[in-house]
């Protein structure tokens, strides 16, 4: 194993798979309906690596020091026969999935018999009129909740993640924390953030991690827990009972960019080297064209060592530059 280093010393330790850039909901800060109406380009379905391809990938970026790979999407539960990539998939890597939790219902048991290890599920709000402004009309809490119960009985590990604005969700901390404790769920709240170039993204609308922190620290009594690993981009506080732990991820307001560890594989095989980025390498145009495992590994090498990206850091500077959308990358 060769432990690959960017320009900044960072590691490479996880890789983000999206395998559709498609989704069943129009979240607002994600996938606006007036943008990703019913006449959108989405990908041809020619055009989406292959599981065969998605594995092959995975395999070489786990010769460079990989621990994680994490499944996303659009929403990934809509990739037909999903199950089928986990088996595919090297083993010893840790392999999670992030998703709106609608599907979960019918597919947690079997992802986690195909080698899932664990389950994030968005869920911005728990009124359901709030969840309907934010998530484009689309879907319900309780068809997210009947999902969670069902990963939790198929042994699968549950977090939650739950994107807040002000003037639209704040007003639902505490009662996601409410009801994260009474379900002994772990919860992470992630601020607003400006991906891509459509969701009309305004810092006055960012609620900073550390206003989070003094709502929920005059109500509950918490304690800050050690990261768990180098480039762990959560802020992680426990409950003094240990029922529930709580997340902060302060993307905007503490860029951790210095901690990076992330690499991201778009649905048709895009290389991004971080969320922010305006393009990616294609990968997929090698695999497709014939290359050898040598001049894919030399690629991925070489790209990853002249990584110097901190856009967080940097917002100021390049807040201007054309960037992917969250719904493409897997955020």
């Amino acid at each position: 194993m060769q432990e690959l280093r960017d320009l900044l010393a960072r590691p490479l330790r996880d890789l983000r798979i999206s395998v559709i850039d498609r989704c069943n909901l129009r979240c607002t800060y994600c996938m606006p309906a007036e943008i990703f109406g019913p006449d959108h380009p989405f990908l041809p379905r020619d055009e989406w690596l292959t599981f065969p391809e998605m594995a092959r990938l995975a395999r070489l970026f786990a010769e460079f020091g990989l621990r994680k790979i994490r499944l996303t999407g659009g929403e990934p539960l809509l990739r037909p026969r999903l199950p089928e990539l986990l088996g595919l998939l090297p083993h010893g890597l840790e392999v999670a999935l992030t998703t709106n939790g609608l599907g979960l219902a019918e597919l947690a048991a079997p992802l986690q018999a195909a080698g899932l290890d664990r389950v994030t599920v968005s869920l911005d709000a728990l009124t359901p009129e709030i969840y309907a402004a934010m998530s484009g009309g689309r879907g319900s809490v309780e068809r997210v909740r009947q999902g969670i119960a069902a990963a939790r009985a198929a042994g699968l590990p549950v977090k939650i993640n739950a994107v807040i604005q002000r003037g639209v969700n704040d007003g639902e901390i505490l009662p996601l924390v409410e009801w994260a404790y009474s379900e002994r769920l772990n919860l992470r709240f992630i601020e607003y953030m400006d991906v891509g170039m459509t969701n009309g993204w305004s810092m006055n609308e960012v609620v900073p991690s550390a206003e989070i922190l003094r709502s929920l620290n005059a109500e509950w009594d918490l304690s800050p827990v050690e990261p768990a690993c180098h480039g762990e981009v959560a802020r992680r506080y426990v409950h003094a009972d240990g029922r529930c732990e709580i997340g902060l991820i302060s993307s905007i307001t503490q860029p951790f960019c210095h901690s990076c560890t992330r690499a991201r594989l778009s649905a048709d095989g895009k290389l991004f080297l971080c969320l922010f980025a305006s393009e990616g390498l294609d990968l997929r145009a090698l695999l497709r064209a014939g290359a050898d495992d040598e001049t894919l590994r030399e690629t991925i090498r070489g790209t990853w060592q002249r990584r110097g990206d901190r856009y967080s850091e940097l917002r100021a500077q390049t807040a201007s530059q054309a960037r992917a959308e969250m719904s493409y990358l897997g955020g």
